[in-house]
């Protein structure tokens, strides 16, 4: 079975989604669908179908939160010590060598992605380009605007 790797940070995102999945929408939405069932007749009633669709939504999330919780590799990522290198869970500052801009992210796992707080996906170009590499080594990453170059400016584990 294959591992996924996520960070302390979004295991725990994960456990909040799925605790109020199961504490709070599937008993809304089972009283949801009782409330509509006792309006009668089921074959025109939009409250029932709504109800039952929402249901659905809500125990395929909950098994898809399973079954990736089931998969994870928990990574802390300040417990590590890559001496420099950057590995999943880092935090990397970059400089763009042509415009000399800096941009800091962390290399998480795809559900934790987030580009607006810095957070890239491990399998994203920039991801794939950076692991691996030392601090001071430059990353070509492949854009749609074409190449663009990085100089890492320095890696953090936190």
């Amino acid at each position: 079975m294959a591992t996924l790797p996520i960070t302390k940070r979004g295991a725990e995102k994960l456990k909040t989604e799925l605790h109020k999945l199961k504490t709070v929408d599937r008993p809304w939405v089972i009283n949801a669908i009782a409330e509509a069932r006792a309006q009668g007749d089921l074959s025109e009633n939009a409250e029932y179908d709504a109800a039952k669709d929402r249901q659905g939504f809500i125990e395929g999330r909950i098994q898809e939160i399973d079954s990736k919780l089931s998969m994870a590799q928990v990574i802390d990522p300040a417990s590590l010590n890559a001496e420099g290198k950057v590995v999943f869970g880092s935090t990397v500052e970059l400089q763009d060598e042509d415009t000399g801009d800096k941009v800091t992210y962390q290399i998480v796992g795809e559900d934790e992605a987030d580009l607006k707080l810095g957070l890239v996906n491990i399998s994203s170009p920039i991801a794939r380009a950076l692991i691996g590499k030392d601090e001071g080594d430059v990353a070509e990453v492949v854009a749609p605007g074409g190449i663009k170059r990085y100089e890492i400016v320095l890696v953090k584990y936190v």
